[in-house]
Parts: C-alpha cells; sequence; structure tokens
C-alpha cells in the first residue's frame, strides 16, 4: 500500500503539532480514569507515540531529541533536528494546574528556526511565526522555578528591586514574560534541550532577550543535552540581570 503524503510547511507542521499533542493531552486527563503518576505517564506516551508518528511520515530524514524518546545520536551529523518535549510540567498537568505546556522546535545548525509552545488550557499556542511580546510598565517581577527557585534570582531580584515569583513548566514561564506578567525568567540549576528550545525559540521569535547566565547565546543539538542556565527577559533589563549574575556567580563561584 502506497502512502500520500499532503505537503506542509515546517511552520505549520509545528504548529499542527503543538496543538494536536495539546488536544490528545487534554483527552488523556479529561477521561477522568487515571491519576497522579499513571497520568502523567500515559500522557507522555500517548503524546510521543502520535508526535513519532507525525514526523516518520512527514519528516522522516530530519533528526528527533525527545524527553519522551531514546536519544538517537544520528542527529549529531544532521542539520535539521526536532527538539520536544510532549508535556513539560508533568507534574502540573497530573494534579490539574494549568501551567503545563507542550513543547515543540524545529532547530536548523543549533538554532531554533520555527517553535511553538502550547499552553492547552489557555486554549492558545503561542507561536514563533505569529508572535510579539508586550511592552509597557515593568511588572518588577521576575519568574523561576517552582519547585528548585534560583538563589541567583532572589539576589539579581534585590539588586534590582524586584520580586521573584514561582511557576510551573519552563514553556509557561516564559510565555509568562512574553505576556508581560513577569520581566524576566531566571534559571539555574540545569535543564535539558527539550526544556528550553521551543520556547527560547518562541521568545527570540517575540523579540526577548534569550540567553544563558554568561551572556552567551544558547546552541542546541548538543550531544550532551544538559544545559546548566538560562535567562529570558525583556531586552532593556539584560545586561543589569547579566552584570547581577555575574557579579553573584563570582562572589559564589557560580550560579
Amino acid at each position: 500500500m502506497v502512502t500520500m503524503t499532503v505537503e506542509i510547511s515546517d511552520s505549520r507542521l509545528t504548529n499542527s503539532l503543538a496543538d494536536g499533542c495539546g488536544e490528545i493531552l487534554k483527552g488523556v486527563r479529561n477521561g477522568g480514569l487515571l491519576r497522579g503518576l499513571a497520568l502523567g505517564d500515559a500522557g507522555d506516551e500517548a503524546a510521543q507515540e502520535w508526535i513519532a508518528r507525525v514526523l516518520e511520515q512527514h519528516r522522516p530524514k530530519d533528526g528527533v531529541l525527545s524527553e519522551e524518546a531514546a536519544d538517537d545520536l544520528s542527529r549529531l551529523k544532521k542539520d535539521r533536528v526536532w527538539i520536544i518535549d510532549p508535556l513539560d510540567g508533568t507534574k502540573e498537568f497530573a494534579t490539574g494546574r494549568q501551567d503545563w505546556a507542550v513543547h515543540i522546535a524545529l532547530v536548523e545548525n543549533g538554532t531554533p528556526i520555527h517553535a511553538a509552545v502550547g499552553m492547552p488550557d489557555m486554549g492558545v499556542t503561542f507561536k514563533s511565526s505569529d508572535v510579539r511580546a508586550v511592552t509597557g510598565p515593568l511588572s518588577k517581577k521576575f519568574v523561576v522555578s517552582r519547585n528548585r527557585p534560583p538563589k541567583v534570582a532572589d539576589y539579581v531580584a534585590e539588586k534590582m528591586g524586584f520580586e521573584t515569583v514561582g511557576a510551573g513548566s519552563a514553556g509557561a514561564k516564559a510565555i509568562h514574560v512574553l505576556l508581560g506578567d513577569y520581566d524576566a525568567y531566571i534559571h539555574a540549576g540545569g535543564q535539558y534541550e527539550w526544556d528550553q528550545a521551543a520556547p527560547v525559540g518562541v521568545a527570540l521569535a517575540a523579540g526577548l532577550h534569550c540567553s544563558r547566565l554568561d551572556g552567551s547565546p544558547i546552541k542546541f543539538n548538543n550531544e550532551d543535552t544538559f544545559i546548566p542556565d538560562l535567562l529570558i527577559c525583556r531586552p532593556e533589563l539584560a545586561d543589569e540581570i547579566l552584570e547581577h549574575a555575574a557579579a553573584y556567580a563570582e562572589a559564589n563561584g557560580g550560579y
């Protein structure tokens, strides 16, 4: 049997993957038959299986890096790699919170060229193809990990007269900055490429500053997928935040 595949652009495929994945996850949860860890695992598995089948049909030559699949290192020889977290914020998803997200990014030569962060409980997907950050008065707040708030963020906030607020998914935190709810997302203590690729891709497209806490750019599709830290912020605050972060690192031997 011959399978006919409709031509679809990279941008549309990215957005459709995020939208479809969100619908699958809501369906798994709204069935009401699973709770806790079992619910999170079922959501992860169902979404990953669907994404893998879609990419196999529509982009069979591209590499893939996903939190929920074994790492095929042949991706390192490919210019184009899909970096995916089908469910970022599993704990939030499983406990009925809204701050979980779907991360889909297409990276070319280490840089996201298309990205989408789905916020299914908000009913919206934020897409690099059509996104713009909110401008206007500062909130005077930084968003940080709800489970692992970094001390460097508290230090920078104190120096600048800001406060820190905890939230769940990395994607949700990046979107809060984009929407103007917070002025920066500061993270230290480590994440992985699938945590950051889509949020960074969307944030960059929206005109936000994205970098490591030492100011260096973030490159994706590395053999070691661990990324120690992250800054996403309004561009006018980047220099001051990085200056204070550097002072903290010098005084404490790191972030």
